[in-house]
């Protein structure tokens, strides 16, 4: 029989007792003979007095018959709700201590879309705590969906073919900024991005191709549609078939209001747009995953009004920006930040109109703020 696996992780702070003394100077005072007994080094590797790892067995040889597998449609607290694969049942489970306990840098160790190893909970374990199972084990993600919250990792969504920003055409009043960011972010993710601009019965067609042609010119696709009139919708629903889609945007949008209208079995709670500011309300409260009838599988996630990126430096911004990154490669200098330099043919193509000024601007903005997120993204 083979071994089971192990690992060294860190763990946070209130997992360990206190590393040393706070009255070590008072105690040695007192009986000076003690300092032989103490720990003055930690070893490179194994346990020591002074350590903060621990070693975490994986378990790879779970009772085959005891444990399942299955996928996190959406988390609530410390409670995660698991869609079983064999027969389709979601389970309410809680989540093994060793995950939640683990220094990471993400707010929660579980995730809507996560893929994982469930352990059914014994009988003292559910009349304790009323769970019916725990989470043993999170499998590799094949993606994730993520932003910065508080100094901390915020993943939204994890394994997921293709995210659909949506925005829409009035109240409230479309945001490209807010769009870039999150295309910026699909893009940083290798997630596939689809921009939907909803809500196109408001407003006039002047209003909206120019915006919807920059991201067209750009290779996204992009759907106008609106959830009342159902213009749009059967194009969205050819688009979503079969896959796993997130959608995400800007509270008040209507993301729930289209999954409604290309499903009317969901009957998702939807809210009005205030009539004092025309800003959204938030409706979704927690990233969940809805099956649809029509094949495929949605993730309705809440609204943002900012987006924060993870993990992305200055440089690597143009990068992301789909029309600006072939005409970096011409620029005089390697290193071009695209704002001031002579020779940037960034620059000059928008000069010469062939590159839109907004997205310019966007990039350069992005790229000086990125430690920040403006909560109005214009």
């Amino acid at each position: 029989m083979a071994k089971p696996r192990k690992i060294r992780v860190d763990f946070r702070k209130n997992r360990s007792v206190r590393r040393r003394d706070g009255d070590l100077t008072r105690s040695l005072g007192d009986d000076p003979d003690a300092l032989a007994d103490m720990a003055s080094r930690e070893r490179v590797s194994g346990k020591g007095d002074l350590t903060r790892k621990r070693t975490v067995r994986l378990d790879d040889d779970l009772p085959g018959a005891a444990a399942w597998r299955g996928q996190v449609l959406h988390v609530h607290g410390l409670e995660n709700f698991v869609r079983r694969d064999d027969d389709g049942a979601v389970i309410r489970c809680t989540t093994r201590r060793v995950l939640r306990t683990m220094s990471i840098l993400e707010r929660h160790p579980v995730v809507a879309g996560d893929r994982v190893t469930v352990r059914p909970a014994t009988a003292a374990e559910a009349a304790e705590s009323s769970h019916d199972a725990t989470i043993h084990s999170i499998e590799p993600r094949r993606s994730e969906l993520a932003r910065s919250s508080r100094g901390r990792r915020h993943v939204i969504v994890a394994n997921v073919d293709q995210v659909m920003i949506v925005t829409s055409a009035a109240r409230p009043d479309p945001k490209p900024g807010l769009v870039d960011r999150l295309l910026v972010a699909a893009e940083s993710a290798g997630i596939e991005p689809l921009v939907c601009i909803n809500k196109a019965d408001l407003a006039p067609p002047s209003a909206i191709v120019p915006l919807a042609g920059v991201y067209a010119r750009m290779g996204y696709r992009v759907v106008l549609c609106s959830a009342v009139s159902g213009l749009g919708i059967e194009r969205l629903r050819a688009e979503l078939r079969g896959r796993l889609t997130a959608l995400v945007g800007q509270s008040g949008v209507g993301k729930s209001s289209i999954l409604n209208r290309l499903d009317p079995s969901l009957a998702l709670p939807v809210g009005e747009v205030s009539r004092d500011n025309d800003k959204g309300r938030h409706t979704t409260t927690t990233a969940r995953l809805v099956p649809c009838s029509f094949g495929g599988t949605f993730v309705d996630t809440p609204g943002v009004r900012q987006f924060q990126l993870w993990e992305v430096v200055p440089a690597e911004v143009p990068a992301a920006f789909r029309d600006l990154r072939p005409l970096a490669n011409l620029c005089r200098f390697p290193d071009c930040t695209h704002d001031h330099e002579d020779g940037c043919a960034v620059k000059e193509a928008v000069g010469d109109g062939l590159l839109d000024a907004r997205r310019w601007e966007s990039c350069r903005h992005m790229a000086a703020n990125l430690g920040d997120a403006p909560e109005d993204d214009a």
